[in-house]
């Protein structure tokens, strides 16, 4: 997949965004908001990692959010088996250098209306912390509604938190 948008590139990953994907994502301010799977510090063995481990896949489904030519966050889905297997969870982080200029939001809106055409999907959700504002903004610019709030639902860093429930769905 390759989104041409106006604040951004979303495409493939490659093996030569280690550098770049080390940079932006080895901030604890992004991985504090991000599952534990997300790495901190963020060194560039874990992002040699990543890259290897999505050179496998035979259809990736996470993405380089690219700015200003270099790989500067990520977004993807994850598909879901059985009874859920018509659902899957997206998510999206971005380095701290380019906050604030709407990509996230453009990136976000341009993913799930291209994930409802390429996957036999019928609603996709996201699980921001409930604490992190800007997450919840960027959902909602991009369409999604908040269907719950999953109190002391997660726990990261030791902290137990809540997490909330934004979704959309399939125009069928």
């Amino acid at each position: 997949m390759r989104l041409q948008l106006s604040t951004c590139i979303v495409r493939p990953w490659l093996e030569t965004d280690a550098e770049s994907l080390q940079r932006h994502a080895d901030n604890r301010k992004v991985s504090m908001h991000l599952r534990d799977r997300f790495p901190y510090p963020y060194g560039i063995e874990a992002a040699r990692t990543f890259l290897g481990w999505i050179a496998r896949q035979p259809s990736p489904t996470v993405w380089a959010i690219e700015v200003d030519g270099e790989a500067s966050g990520g977004i993807g889905i994850e598909l879901h088996s059985d009874v859920e297997r018509v659902s899957a969870e997206i998510g999206y982080w971005l380095g701290e250098s380019v906050w604030g200029r709407g990509i996230a939001t453009e990136a976000l809106t341009a993913v799930t209306a291209e994930a409802f055409k390429r996957f036999e999907i019928t609603r996709l959700y996201a699980l921001p912390f409930a604490d992190h504002a800007a997450s919840v903004r960027v959902l909602e610019k991009a369409g999604y509604v908040r269907e719950g709030h999953l109190r002391q639902s997660a726990i990261k860093d030791g902290k137990i938190r809540d997490q909330l429930l934004y979704a959309t769905y399939q125009q069928l």
